[in-house]
């Protein structure tokens, strides 16, 4: 990766202007950043905030390039990576690295309680799939390994439906509670990884399987691009956010996927903008749903 250095004024005045397909401002070489997997060039301080945004919302464990349209389709590595963010923000990248590599490992899993979520280990059997015991060895939690709920032998997941509890010292109290609409913690409906939310809008996106769905019934809104299902039923009026401005967030943000536990949404979680549209967005309107 080439990184931009800084030169006298005098000096940039006599060389070409490049173009930056993020911002698509021009700056001299000396202010781009070239990656080094497919050569494309951005300006240093667009590339920064890519990766920067990527990282801190968990979108991505292997940031490709922000060219939709790369011949090569690049993806930064790790010592690029470590030359544009803080240190903590590194530190975050290699742990979302982490979760990703246990989330694909068909022998490893999350255990699924809140106050534990160490990683465990499956036995090897022919097929991965199929449902088996796993005993957290942190929290001694017994649990299913298809649907992450307590361990029921002799039932069918979908038949289970037992709350997981929290097995560390001086906790038992169950933190899953499907009767309850504004429970803090539900599981994805699609994927079944558990979702807290303390804050934001009821549209969630999970950033493990990118299903969208109403928070409070659980209801798929990956079709309901208007949120239309927030006019009617039981959920009417639930949004949380002027829906104009959540329409006009899908427009403007990018969005792509995460491993593991997915943070609660906020009013931008579902836009389905290219990264390559990363540009000073106008001002959001303020129309009420």
């Amino acid at each position: 990766m080439t990184t931009a250095r800084y030169r006298p004024t005098w000096e940039l005045a006599v060389d070409p202007l490049v173009s930056c397909k993020l911002c698509l401002g021009e700056f001299p070489l000396e202010q781009m950043t070239t990656i080094t997997q497919c050569q494309c060039v951005f300006c240093t301080l667009c590339l920064k905030q890519y990766v920067e945004l990527l990282i801190k919302e968990g979108l991505e464990t292997a940031i490709s390039c922000p060219d939709s349209a790369c011949p090569k389709r690049g993806h930064l590595q790790e010592n690029e990576i470590e030359c544009m963010v803080a240190t903590d923000m590194m530190q975050r990248y290699k742990k979302l690295q982490f979760e990703r590599e246990v989330l694909l490992d068909p022998c490893r899993t999350w255990c699924p309680s809140s106050s534990c979520q160490a990683v465990c280990q499956l036995k090897e059997v022919d097929s991965p799939a199929l449902p088996q015991l796993v005993r957290c060895s942190v929290c001694t939690l017994e649990f299913c390994s298809a649907c992450k709920a307590n361990w029921h032998p002799g039932q069918a997941c979908q038949e289970s439906n037992l709350p997981i509890t929290s097995f560390l010292p001086g906790e038992n109290s169950s933190f899953y509670k499907t009767e309850e609409d504004d429970a803090p913690i539900k599981r994805c409906p699609k994927c079944k990884v558990y979702i807290e939310r303390d804050e934001g809008c009821a549209q969630m996106m999970c950033k493990n399987c990118k299903h969208a769905f109403c928070w409070y019934c659980l209801e798929s809104l990956d079709d309901d691009f208007l949120l239309i299902h927030y006019d009617k039923g039981p959920c009417r009026n639930k949004l949380g956010h002027s829906r104009a401005s959540v329409i006009w967030h899908r427009t403007q943000v990018p969005s792509v996927c995460s491993p593991r536990v997915p943070e609660p949404c906020g009013p931008a979680c579902l836009a389905p903008a290219n990264v390559t549209d990363l540009q000073q967005p106008s001002t959001p309107p303020s129309h009420t749903s």
